[in-house]
C-alpha cells in the first residue's frame, strides 16, 4: 500500500485478513497461558496438598445435597466477603466437608481470588520451626481474602497451641475477613459450657464468624 508523506510516496506493508486473525489467535493463546500460569501459582501457594486441586464441583458425585451450600457460597462470594460471612461445615468423618471446602477454594481461585486452605496442625508446625516469625505467619494468613481451616479439633491442645489458634482466628475477626472451617465436632460440643476457657474462646469466635 502506498502512502504519501511530505511529498514523498512510501510503500507500507499491510496485514492481510488471515495475518490479522493469526495475530489475534496468538495474543489470545498467550493470554490463556498467562492466566493458567497465574492460576497455577495461586494454587501452589494456597492449596499445599495436591489432592485439594481435584476437589471441584464438576467432580462431585451428587450424593450429598450440602454441595448446594458450597455452590451458593461461591455464587454469592462478593456479598459473603463484604459482609464477612463464613461457613462452618460439620459432620462425622467421610461426609464430604473437606471436599466441599475444596470445591469453594478451587472455584474462587479460578475466578482470580486468593484463597488459603490449610489446617492448624500445619500452621503450628510452621510456628515452631527454626527461626519462625509467628507474627509474620499470622499476618500472612490474615492477608488472604478467604482462609479455609480444615479439620478443626485435630491439632494438639497445649496452652501454646490453643493460644496461637485463637490468635489466628481473632486476627481475621478483627480485620473482618471470612473463614470457612471444617470439623468433626458437633454444634453442642462447641457450645458446651464444660469446655475450658481456651476452647470456649476459640469456638465462640468461630460461631460468630461462621454459619453452621
Amino acid at each position: 500500500m502506498k502512502v504519501s508523506l511530505m511529498g514523498f510516496e512510501h510503500v507500507v506493508s499491510c496485514l492481510c485478513e488471515c495475518e490479522v486473525k493469526a495475530r489475534q489467535e496468538l495474543d489470545e493463546k498467550m493470554q490463556r497461558e498467562e492466566a493458567q500460569r497465574q492460576l497455577y501459582q495461586r494454587k501452589s501457594v494456597g492449596l499445599r496438598e495436591r489432592r485439594f486441586w481435584e476437589w471441584k464441583f464438576e467432580n462431585d458425585n451428587g450424593s450429598n445435597q450440602k454441595i448446594l451450600i458450597a455452590r451458593q457460597y461461591v455464587e454469592n462470594w462478593t456479598d459473603m466477603k463484604r459482609k464477612n460471612v463464613g461457613l462452618l461445615l460439620m459432620g462425622p468423618v467421610g461426609t464430604g466437608k473437606s471436599f466441599f471446602a475444596g470445591c469453594i477454594a478451587n472455584a474462587l481461585l479460578e475466578q482470580g481470588e486468593r484463597v488459603m486452605m490449610t489446617n492448624f496442625s500445619r500452621i503450628l508446625n510452621e510456628m515452631t520451626s527454626y527461626q519462625a516469625d509467628r507474627n509474620q505467619i499470622i499476618q500472612n494468613l490474615v492477608d488472604y481474602p478467604l482462609l479455609i481451616i480444615d479439620d478443626l479439633g485435630i491439632e494438639r491442645n497445649s496452652e501454646f497451641a490453643l493460644e496461637q489458634v485463637y490468635n489466628v482466628i481473632d486476627s481475621r475477626y478483627c480485620k473482618m475477613l471470612p473463614m470457612i472451617v471444617t470439623t468433626n465436632l458437633g454444634l453442642n460440643e462447641m457450645k458446651s459450657t464444660d469446655l475450658d476457657t481456651a476452647h470456649q474462646r476459640i469456638y465462640s469466635r468461630i460461631l460468630e464468624m461462621c454459619v453452621p
